[in-house]
């Protein structure tokens, strides 16, 4: 059982926000156009309904729609913020496992190839891009803490899948894992994992976790394949 908290900064750590900044009980991340989890509003404590409405301004004052993530603890905000109007929003888990659980895993298949290397090769890009990972999740990955490195997948020597790893600390987490449709259930995931937390071992990770939507069914029944353990999760709040 790995701690959530420790994940929690980990997550913060390798995607991390543009900046971030104090108002009331809550920290508020300038995301620029990089997506939810670096554009949402946490809580340390308990929160008046003026408290929400500061954090809301504040938000709306760097331009973006009033998001808040809720995380194991935070019962009474999202009470609060359904209270609202606020939507449910990406229902997300948090998987972790030992690092040598991972990179001791059985790859399955012998014709998917990864390298690694940071700055992201053309081939990352394009099938980031394809995607939906734009250039502000790629800015994002810049941002990260180092060591990190991105992993370009190969399928009988053609480019099919990519990924992004950083370690923060002991703990190693695996982000924008793609797989191009034509690569997909040819095991270039599963490889792709494994191949990243043998290189986040070598770095000095002993924990691999990762952050993987509800809704991604494939994606998480491959990580359930691989001995990952669901660890708790999150979801956002966000304003209609």
């Amino acid at each position: 059982m790995t701690d959530l908290t420790r994940l929690f900064a980990a997550l913060e750590a390798t995607w991390p926000p543009a900046a971030t900044s104090a108002c009331g009980p809550f920290t508020i991340r300038d995301g620029q156009g990089g997506g939810k989890r670096v554009s949402a509003a946490t809580a340390a404590g308990p929160a008046t309904e003026a408290e929400i409405d500061a954090a809301e301004a504040a938000m709306e004052a760097l331009g973006q729609r009033p998001l808040f993530q809720i995380r194991p603890g935070d019962a009474a905000l999202d009470a609060q913020l359904a209270a609202r109007g606020y939507e449910v929003v990406d229902p997300t888990r948090l998987y972790a496992a030992p690092i040598d659980a991972i990179a001791g895993a059985d790859k399955g298949v012998k014709d998917v190839k990864t390298i690694h290397g940071w700055g992201p090769l053309a081939f990352m890009l394009e099938m980031w891009a394809e995607g939906g990972i734009g250039p502000e999740r790629v800015a994002v990955m810049e941002r990260a803490a180092s060591p990190k490195t991105g992993f370009l997948g190969r399928m009988t020597n053609t480019p099919g899948g990519t990924a992004f790893v950083s370690v923060d600390g002991d703990v190693a987490m695996i982000h924008a894992l793609e797989v191009r449709k034509t690569s997909r259930r040819g095991g270039m995931g599963r490889v792709a994992t494994i191949d990243a937390a043998i290189w986040a071992r070598e770095q000095g990770a002993r924990t691999f976790a990762l952050a993987c939507t509800e809704a991604n069914e494939a994606a998480n029944a491959l990580y359930s394949r691989l001995g990952m353990t669901d660890e708790g999760g999150y979801h956002y709040r966000q304003k209609p």
